[in-house]
């Protein structure tokens, strides 16, 4: 198939370039800057609020997958825009190019979108694409971690230190990109559509946060403390966040909101069939490899 993917250039949308083209499938990729060539990719220049770019990107595509979002944002209008209104307009572009498939990258936050800013529009841009008359595929996965990615760098630095700043207590689940990535090319080539998936790395129940600390730390090789922190105290580590690092802050008020949630683990009634796909990768494997990725690129 010609695939059109959004969010080419993230953390995520690198692991799954490769991947879809191995299998030997053609990638049309959306991009805001010159990238190098790729085998199998052509880029396609714009962006999510640029019609003409995305119908480019949609010619001649017989899928689509939407992975481009805003995981940060000043208010509740920049998320809509990012999430909800960004997804209408690849929606739009893949029915007018004749697209039949479309694939939805969504997140755990969209289940409970009364949380924060970011899960309801998370939830608005699902409702968009599970009205459209594409056949659809939603997946929301659980934290993913993996080389490449910052979004889990600061909790890697922390257990580095031997102390890890942890939300109030709860549960949480977690997946490795290269599994996620197996996924979405699963997603992809699956003749059923229709349908709306949570995953996760195959631990029942998730992880207690006090277990993953623990666990993170021996990935890093280190003994660490582990620090539930109170909805208050967190709420104030995200204006220093805010005030020390400005728009390029980990931690915001809205992320706040939800991490404090006690349950962040996947609904078994929404997990996805063994038959269509499984992860291959242990978490305590996936974070050791992880953090020395890191160290081996500087980042830690």
């Amino acid at each position: 198939m010609r695939i059109a993917v959004t969010g080419a250039t993230g953390f995520v949308g690198g692991h799954l370039l490769p991947r879809l083209t191995e299998a030997g499938h053609l990638v049309s990729a959306l991009t805001r800057r010159p990238q190098p060539d790729l085998p199998g990719v052509t880029w396609v220049n714009g962006a999510l609020n640029d019609a003409r770019s995305l119908a480019h990107l949609c010619l001649g595509c017989d899928a689509v997958v939407h992975v481009a979002g805003v995981v940060n944002a000043p208010d509740a209008a920049a998320f809509d825009a990012g999430n909800r209104v960004g997804t209408c307009a690849v929606l739009q572009a893949a029915t007018a190019a004749g697209a039949i498939r479309f694939v939805h990258i969504s997140s755990l936050a969209a289940r409970e979108p009364e949380l924060s800013m970011y899960g309801a529009s998370k939830r608005a841009a699902e409702d968009a694409v599970a009205n459209s008359d594409l056949d659809w595929r939603i997946v929301r996965p659980t934290a993913i971690y993996g080389p490449g990615d910052t979004g889990m760098l600061d909790i890697f630095r922390m257990a580095s230190h031997g102390v890890v700043a942890l939300p109030p207590a709860g549960r949480m689940s977690v997946i490795h990109v290269d599994d996620f990535v197996r996924l979405v090319l699963a997603l992809v080539e699956s003749p059923e559509g229709g349908v709306l998936y949570e995953a996760d790395d195959g631990v029942p129940g998730g992880w207690a946060h006090r277990d993953f600390a623990a666990t993170l730390g021996t990935a890093v090789g280190r003994k660490v403390i582990a620090l539930p922190m109170p909805k208050a105290l967190l709420s104030l580590a995200s204006r220093l966040d805010r005030l020390f690092r400005g728009a390029k802050a980990s931690l915001t008020a809205d992320r706040v909101d939800y991490l404090t949630h006690p349950d962040w683990t996947i609904d078994p009634d929404r997990g996805v069939p063994a038959a269509l796909w499984t992860p291959h990768i242990a978490t305590p494997a996936g974070l050791q490899a992880t953090a020395a990725w890191y160290r081996a690129n500087g980042w830690l």
